[in-house]
Protein backbone atom coordinates (compact mmCIF):
# COMPACT_ATOMS: atom_id res chain seq x y z
CA UNK A 1 0.00 0.00 0.00
CA UNK A 2 1.06 3.38 -1.30
CA UNK A 3 1.57 6.52 1.07
CA UNK A 4 -1.28 8.27 1.46
CA UNK A 5 0.89 11.51 1.67
CA UNK A 6 3.23 13.43 -0.74
CA UNK A 7 6.49 13.09 0.01
CA UNK A 8 7.04 16.99 0.94
CA UNK A 9 4.01 16.77 3.29
CA UNK A 10 5.41 13.56 4.80
CA UNK A 11 8.03 15.64 5.33
CA UNK A 12 7.18 18.52 6.57
CA UNK A 13 4.73 16.05 9.35
CA UNK A 14 7.84 14.43 10.35
CA UNK A 15 9.70 17.59 11.04
CA UNK A 16 7.40 18.42 13.36
CA UNK A 17 8.08 15.64 15.90
CA UNK A 18 10.27 16.75 18.69
CA UNK A 19 12.91 15.58 20.57
CA UNK A 20 12.98 17.32 23.33
CA UNK A 21 10.62 19.11 25.51
CA UNK A 22 7.86 16.74 24.31
CA UNK A 23 4.43 17.01 26.91
CA UNK A 24 5.36 13.85 28.95
CA UNK A 25 8.95 15.44 29.90
CA UNK A 26 7.56 18.85 30.15
CA UNK A 27 5.27 17.12 32.80
CA UNK A 28 8.01 14.85 34.44
CA UNK A 29 10.22 17.95 35.31
CA UNK A 30 7.25 19.83 36.53
CA UNK A 31 6.67 16.60 38.92
CA UNK A 32 9.95 16.70 39.79
CA UNK A 33 10.48 19.90 40.57
CA UNK A 34 7.46 19.97 42.88
CA UNK A 35 8.55 17.37 44.67
CA UNK A 36 11.90 19.33 45.34
CA UNK A 37 14.49 17.27 42.94
CA UNK A 38 16.73 19.82 40.84
CA UNK A 39 18.30 18.69 37.87
CA UNK A 40 19.71 19.28 34.50
CA UNK A 41 18.18 18.77 31.06
CA UNK A 42 19.86 16.85 27.78
CA UNK A 43 23.38 16.47 29.38
CA UNK A 44 25.16 15.86 25.81
CA UNK A 45 28.20 14.51 27.66
CA UNK A 46 26.74 11.57 29.11
CA UNK A 47 25.35 8.56 26.30
CA UNK A 48 22.16 9.19 24.96
CA UNK A 49 21.67 12.82 26.51
CA UNK A 50 19.13 11.52 29.12
CA UNK A 51 16.25 14.40 29.19
CA UNK A 52 16.70 14.73 32.91
CA UNK A 53 20.06 14.52 34.99
CA UNK A 54 20.33 14.52 38.17
CA UNK A 55 23.74 14.92 39.57
CA UNK A 56 23.37 14.54 43.02
CA UNK A 57 21.56 11.19 42.70
CA UNK A 58 23.89 9.91 39.66
CA UNK A 59 20.73 9.66 37.50
CA UNK A 60 19.62 9.36 33.97
CA UNK A 61 15.99 9.72 33.38
CA UNK A 62 15.05 8.82 29.87
CA UNK A 63 11.51 9.83 29.05
CA UNK A 64 10.52 7.17 26.09
CA UNK A 65 7.67 7.51 23.82
CA UNK A 66 5.82 4.24 23.50
CA UNK A 67 5.49 4.80 19.69
CA UNK A 68 9.03 5.55 18.53
CA UNK A 69 11.47 3.44 21.54
CA UNK A 70 8.82 0.42 21.26
CA UNK A 71 7.10 -0.06 24.66
CA UNK A 72 5.99 -3.89 24.90
CA UNK A 73 2.87 -4.92 25.65
CA UNK A 74 1.78 -1.07 25.09
CA UNK A 75 -0.87 -0.31 22.69
CA UNK A 76 0.40 2.45 21.69
CA UNK A 77 3.42 0.82 20.17
CA UNK A 78 2.09 0.37 16.45
CA UNK A 79 3.52 -0.40 13.41
CA UNK A 80 2.47 1.39 10.38
CA UNK A 81 0.53 -0.38 7.37
CA UNK A 82 2.90 1.14 4.72
CA UNK A 83 6.14 0.18 4.05
CA UNK A 84 6.84 -1.72 7.14
CA UNK A 85 10.04 -3.32 6.86
CA UNK A 86 11.01 0.19 6.62
CA UNK A 87 9.73 0.70 10.16
CA UNK A 88 10.50 -2.19 11.23
CA UNK A 89 14.11 -1.78 10.82
CA UNK A 90 13.93 2.15 12.13
CA UNK A 91 12.26 0.98 15.39
CA UNK A 92 14.72 -1.91 15.96
CA UNK A 93 17.44 0.27 15.63
CA UNK A 94 16.00 2.43 18.04
CA UNK A 95 15.46 -0.34 20.62
CA UNK A 96 19.29 -1.06 20.08
CA UNK A 97 20.58 2.51 20.70
CA UNK A 98 18.29 2.18 23.42
CA UNK A 99 19.86 -0.43 24.90
CA UNK A 100 23.67 0.33 23.92
CA UNK A 101 22.91 3.86 25.95
CA UNK A 102 21.51 2.45 29.06
CA UNK A 103 24.48 -0.28 29.09
CA UNK A 104 27.12 2.86 28.58
CA UNK A 105 25.39 4.75 31.35
CA UNK A 106 25.47 2.09 33.63
CA UNK A 107 29.01 1.38 33.16
CA UNK A 108 30.09 4.85 33.77
CA UNK A 109 28.10 4.68 37.15
CA UNK A 110 25.14 6.32 36.26
CA UNK A 111 21.64 5.22 37.99
CA UNK A 112 19.74 4.90 34.32
CA UNK A 113 15.56 5.18 34.50
CA UNK A 114 13.29 4.81 31.56
CA UNK A 115 10.02 6.57 32.14
CA UNK A 116 7.29 5.37 29.66
CA UNK A 117 5.01 8.12 28.13
CA UNK A 118 1.70 5.55 29.09
CA UNK A 119 2.93 5.48 32.82
CA UNK A 120 3.39 9.28 33.14
CA UNK A 121 -0.56 9.60 31.74
CA UNK A 122 -1.78 6.68 33.43
CA UNK A 123 -0.59 6.44 36.81
CA UNK A 124 1.72 9.70 37.47
CA UNK A 125 1.78 9.14 41.13
CA UNK A 126 3.24 5.60 40.35
CA UNK A 127 5.84 7.06 38.71
CA UNK A 128 7.09 9.78 40.76
CA UNK A 129 6.94 7.18 43.80
CA UNK A 130 9.13 4.69 41.42
CA UNK A 131 11.48 7.37 40.80
CA UNK A 132 11.74 8.34 44.16
CA UNK A 133 12.59 4.62 45.54
CA UNK A 134 15.03 4.25 42.71
CA UNK A 135 17.06 7.50 43.92
CA UNK A 136 16.28 5.89 47.73
CA UNK A 137 14.44 8.97 48.75
CA UNK A 138 11.65 6.97 50.07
Amino acid sequence: MADSLTPERRSWNMSRIRSRDTRPERALRSMLHRAGFRFRLHDRSLPGTPDIVMRKYRAAILVHGCYWHRHEGCRNATTPSTRTDFWLKKFGATVERDKRNLEALTVLGWKPIVVWECDLKRRPDDVMAEIKQELGVV
